[in-house]
């Protein structure tokens, strides 16, 4: 009995430390285990302390009266599968008549509680089933992407979300996007994940950079335009509005509209396009989008009000030509001058990072999901990396994206640079990509002595 003891107190030490130091092996070993017996037992009892029960139906009352049985009790929504997975549980419930997915929705933070779980959240699959998604601990500590990812093209997968699953950054889903953040709350980093994730695709990289070019231009192998000053940003902009216009001449040639031609092959974007004349799609990465809209003479404010406008025009007409806008920024609000707002109505897909004021938050969700506001405000100075992601839906999550340092970023840049497409309308903003020489000039205030 004494061995049985110090075994058992062995073992429980060693899940003890497992799930203090490595949670997602003690999930997989361990937890999931205990979490699947522990709902199946709680799982009526929770349900109705939850309020997620409804009365017996009445044929059911009337057929106990006639039989002298007992009278049934209330009824929970049915189970239709029970999924572990890497990081939780999934739950797929059958509603009974009466209820509402808003009802299990409203109750997440109860079951998590009830069910012993790190976090608990629902949607709606289809009319009168929901799906509970339960994690075991918190996958945003320490990030880890799952081994198989469900990459297609233009879909890159970007983050983690609260839930377990994967964030997907899809352009053809969500063509233009808005990323806010403060100084070290990770928005550089989500950033690198982005262009990392690109780096492999058949699409063209467009990057603006008015900090001189200290984000962007180490990844200059994998670009195929770049601009690190709000005068050659200008230029490039409307070199791309230039492009625009050329790809959708080239749509309308390949329209052949007729009766002869079926529907599946008029063309309307570049996707409709046959393979071999199709425009390689481009991404437009604008860092610090504040550089572009600020101004301080009267020269200045008129090129912030061309650029403003070329932004604009390729957020409301650049998709169709494969064209999208990453538009990044630490502030974005309407004191930026007229046009922002405009330009912020384009930009479906959202992502906050740690914001400074609540002006900015509104900026970002305000208009889609004023409930992610406070969430966007809330989140810790520690927690770099964590964010709000939401879309025109009105849902959010919680993300984080892995750590990605700027030599991993460089080196699958470098990796995939042959995949670089040369597009005639950006060549003058190719930049310049010839080896730096190793030897470092020491910086003196004085003068070089000359001969």
């Amino acid at each position: 009995m004494t061995w049985f003891m110090v075994a058992v107190v062995m073992v429980a030490a060693a899940a003890g430390l497992l799930r203090w130091r490595r949670p997602a092996w003690y999930w997989l070993s361990l937890g999931v285990t205990f979490a699947t017996v522990r709902v199946l037992v709680r799982y009526a009892s929770v349900m109705d302390a939850c309020g997620l029960t409804v009365p017996p139906a009445r044929w059911r009352l009337a057929l106990a009266r006639m039989t002298r049985r007992e009278v049934p009790g209330p009824r929970s929504p049915r189970i239709l599968r029970l999924r572990p997975t890497r990081t939780g549980l999934v739950l797929r419930l059958k509603l009974r008549p009466g209820q509402d997915a808003f009802d299990v929705a409203a109750t997440t933070d109860r079951l998590r509680h009830s069910f012993g779980l790190y976090g608990v959240t629902s949607r709606e699959v289809r009319s009168g089933v929901v799906e509970v998604r339960m994690t075991g601990y918190d996958v945003l500590k320490r990030v880890q992407m799952p081994a198989r990812l469900d990459t297609r093209p233009m879909r890159i997968p970007v983050a983690l979300r609260e839930d377990g699953s994967v964030h997907y950054r899809d352009y053809r889903a969500v063509p233009h996007g808005l990323t806010l953040g403060a100084t070290e709350s990770g928005k550089s980093v989500y950033q690198r994940n982005l262009v990392a994730g690109l780096a492999p695709h058949h699409v063209a990289l467009v990057g603006i950079d008015c900090k001189q070019g200290v984000e962007l231009f180490p990844l200059a192998r994998r670009f195929s335009a770049l601009a690190d000053n709000p005068d050659t940003a200008l230029e490039l902009l409307e070199a791309l509005v230039t492009h625009m216009e050329e790809v959708y001449q080239l749509i309308r040639a390949e329209q052949r509209i007729s009766v002869a031609v079926p529907d599946a092959e008029i063309a309307a974007d570049v996707w409709d396009l046959p393979e071999d004349i199709r425009p390689v799609p481009v991404v437009v990465l604008v860092d610090e989008a504040a550089e572009l809209a600020l101004y301080a003479t009267k020269d200045e404010e008129k090129r912030r009000d061309r650029i403003i406008t070329a932004l604009v025009r390729l957020a409301q007409l650049g998709r169709a030509a494969g064209i999208y806008l990453e538009i990044c920024g630490q502030r974005f609000g309407s004191e930026l001058g007229k046009g922002i707002t405009m330009l912020r109505a384009q930009l479906t897909g959202r992502t906050a990072h740690r914001v400074n004021d609540e002006t900015s938050a509104n900026m970002a969700f305000g208009d889609i999901a004023p409930d992610a506001v406070l969430a966007a405000i809330q989140i810790p100075a520690e927690n770099r990396g964590l964010a709000i992601a939401g879309d025109s839906t009105g849902g959010w999550h919680r993300i984080r994206a892995p750590h990605t340092s700027l030599r991993e970023a460089v080196n699958i840049c470098n990796k995939h640079a042959h995949l670089t497409p040369d597009v005639p309308a950006l060549a003058a903003f190719r930049p310049i990509t010839a080896a730096v020489p190793s030897a470092r000039v020491r910086l003196s205030k004085t003068a070089p002595a000359t001969a």
